[in-house]
């Protein structure tokens, strides 16, 4: 299977940031400047070619992790452009497990966002390498210098500026080159050309200083660069690359670049980057894997097309002309289309119709598929999100993805029963798209609850429902997701003993449950001694568990962050069954969490507002009405910035109330924070309100 070029002139970038930072007006330009595109698309116009869907062109934002490829001094670039807000992060957290590398974009004018730092978490999270590129320089307000202290401050991470802005705001020409030492000028208003100047001499003193720092961070990060400088010899240009490009693999620094997108300066020095600087597949290290006999067996798989086909499917879509399409990264091997492979998560064969390579919603078809590749597959019925694709002879089982559980539910009623079937196909075709997202079905009011990680993302879903899927339906109010624990300890025992079907059942368990820590979910340990029961009975106890972890006493709400301890199991050899000790663990967790002090547990968001002074002291009053807790108080040039954590109950709505409060000038940003206990007196009044006694 031919390759048309080696794998290291591959790159596999995401581009990220917080919403509005200008990523996919970013990627436009990529497009454009490499040839991919013949027009520059703009977000304000919904013209954009990475924003193809309807509710992205009307609303400008990137709802879905749209993934492209195009090429660049002889170099593949696939690059994923993800979304910016919040409620889409879980976009942003699959993209990047896939990625070798990203670019994380800046807005010039604002820094470094709440977003900003929730994905650069999730690209540490990773281990992706990343270079910067601070945006929109020709904005008023836009400060270079500030952006790069943030990037250190904020991120903690170690910036390394390899540009500095010609001109500020309007007068924004261009960048000054500092490994080259030449000024880039986009004089051009389409961005396709730009000239390379001698440095001028207002700017000279500057730029020398600027590139002492570059080369000092260089220094204590590279051995070669650290002897020239101490020395007093100036590092060849080809060494300084290579200094800069070993650094960045490593992540122990991030190149700074700027420019401004939408006027089309500061591009082709970014693509330029990308290929020097940020890693090929092969820079990576090679995979790990679990043998699908013995999980605690760990199987590598070098980067090499010579290597068994193994990839992972981080995404699923469904296409109106080719049905489901599964995207995945190809991690080593190679494959044909039209032959069979393994989905090693649920062990069924499957045939490989056809390869595409996306270009948004565009596809071209390909023969064949090799390691570093990320395209999509159809004809896979049986994968999800986050399986493991291999050859029949080689399977081996890549770590899984996890999601978070939504925070967030609206009920949803059809106007018409006939189209219920319908229903049930659109709802199973967008979980399996978006693993975030859930329904399911109140038992108490027979209600069909859909649930998500927002507002938006649930007012997206059911525009998509009403459009997409012409379905037509009411919706309710959006209800917050609560989850119960437990707040003291407490002993219990069930003892399961009964004929069913003529057959006897006996099962019986004896536990301590107490609460564990905040996020641990469910912990299960079992202090019985080896010979106390046979070992099949123990998994069935844990199965009947985690059955009654998914719903509470209080409101049936999934409980979470309690420790089960096994301390005592009876065994009758002639009656003892795997269902009898399910069941009994399933009552005795019941039983005992009724001692333990159940409590609501509540999501929390965190919640940033910028606003001008004047405004702040009633933002803060109406923070405290809320039950919000400040964090910290800042400042950003005249602008206060007000950092709290308030109760997701307390922030439906707070978008009105803030333009309210502040005449329109205060912006502000909410993201999901952690669960946390809910006051008594809070916890009274929404259980009132769930038995109507409110």
């Amino acid at each position: 299977m031919a390759r048309k070029l080696p794998i290291n002139r591959t790159r596999n970038i995401g581009i990220m940031a917080h919403i509005d930072a200008g990523k996919t007006t970013l990627t436009e330009r990529v497009l454009f400047y490499t040839g991919k595109t013949h027009k520059m698309g703009e977000v304000h116009d919904g013209t954009a070619e990475m924003d193809w869907m309807v509710q992205e062109k009307e609303r400008g934002i990137t709802i879905t992790a749209a993934a492209t490829s195009c090429m660049w001094k002889n170099t593949v670039i696939n690059i994923i452009d993800t979304p910016g807000h919040v409620d889409f992060t879980m976009e942003v957290e699959r993209s990047l497990r896939v990625l070798d590398s990203a670019i994380a974009v800046f807005d010039g004018v604002a820094g470094v966002e709440p977003q900003s730092e929730t994905v650069w978490r999730q690209a540490d999270r990773y281990h992706v390498p990343r270079i910067c590129f601070v945006n929109k320089l020709d904005r008023i307000g836009a400060d270079y210098d500030m952006c790069i202290r943030m990037i250190r401050e904020k991120l903690n991470a170690e910036p390394l500026p390899l540009q500095i802005p010609i001109g500020s705001e309007s007068s924004f020409i261009g960048v000054v080159d500092l490994v080259i030492m030449k000024m880039l000028i986009w004089d051009d208003p389409s961005g396709k050309d730009y000239r390379i100047a001698e440095i001028s001499d207002e700017l000279k003193d500057i730029a020398e200083i600027a590139r002492e720092h570059m080369i000092e961070k260089l220094a204590d990060c590279d051995e070669s660069i650290m002897e020239k400088f101490l020395e007093g010899v100036s590092p060849q240009e080809e060494d300084i690359k290579k200094a800069i490009r070993s650094a960045t693999v490593n992540a122990k620094l991030y190149p700074v670049f700027c420019g401004a997108a939408l006027k089309n300066k500061g591009i082709q020095p970014l693509l330029d980057a990308i290929v020097d600087y940020l890693p090929s597949p092969k820079d990576k290290p090679p995979v790990e894997g679990h043998d699908v006999n013995d999980h605690d067996k760990i199987i590598v798989r070098d980067v090499d097309d010579k290597e068994p086909f193994c990839a992972l499917v981080f995404k699923i879509m469904t296409d109106p002309h080719v049905g489901k399409l599964s995207y995945m990264r190809v991690y080593s091997g190679t494959f044909k289309s039209g032959d069979q492979v393994l989905n090693v998560f649920v062990g069924k064969k499957e045939r490989i119709g056809k390869f595409l390579r996306m270009h948004a919603n565009h596809r071209e078809e390909i023969d064949d598929v090799c390691t570093g590749d990320i395209i999509a597959a159809v004809g896979l019925k049986s994968v999800r999100t986050g399986d493991t694709v291999t050859s029949l002879d080689h399977p081996v089982l890549l770590e899984k993805m996890i999601f978070p559980e939504p925070v967030i539910s609206i009920a949803i009623e059809l106007k018409s029963k006939a189209d219920q079937d319908k229903l049930n196909l659109a709802l199973s075709r967008l979980v399996e798209e978006d693993p975030t997202f859930r329904s399911s079905i109140n038992e108490d009011t027979g209600q069909l609850l859909i649930s998500g990680m927002g507002e938006l993302h649930l007012d997206i879903i059911v525009d998509r429902l009403l459009r997409e899927f012409n379905i037509p339906a009411n919706v309710g109010k959006p209800q917050v997701t609560y989850k119960e624990t437990i707040t003291s300890t407490a002993t219990s025992e069930h003892v399961y003993d009964k004929q069913i079907g003529g057959k006897d059942n006996f099962g019986h368990v004896k536990i301590i449950i107490e609460p564990s820590e905040s996020g641990k979910g469910f912990i299960f340990k079992n202090n019985l001694s080896p010979d106390a029961i046979p070992e099949v009975f123990i998994k069935s106890i844990e199965a009947g568990l985690n059955d009654s972890m998914m719903g509470g006493v209080i409101a049936g709400y999934k409980m979470e962050d309690i420790t089960v301890t096994l301390i005592k199991a009876e065994f009758n050899e002639l009656k003892s069954t795997e269902l009898a000790y399910r069941i009994a663990a399933n009552m005795a967790l019941k039983d005992g969490v009724r001692e333990a002090r159940p409590f609501l547990m509540e999501p929390v968001m965190k919640l940033e507002i910028v606003s001008p002074e004047d405004y702040t002291g009633e933002i803060i009053n109406d923070l405290n009405s809320r039950r919000g807790k400040i964090e910290n108080i800042d400042f950003k040039g005249n602008l206060k910035v007000v950092d709290a954590l308030i109760p997701l109950s307390e922030a439906f709505g707070y978008a009105t109330a803030v333009r309210s409060m502040s005449q329109g000038r205060a912006t502000h940003t909410l993201q999901y924070s952690h669960y946390d206990l809910v006051p008594e007196s809070v916890m009274n009044r929404i259980l009132g309100k769930m038995s109507g006694l409110v």
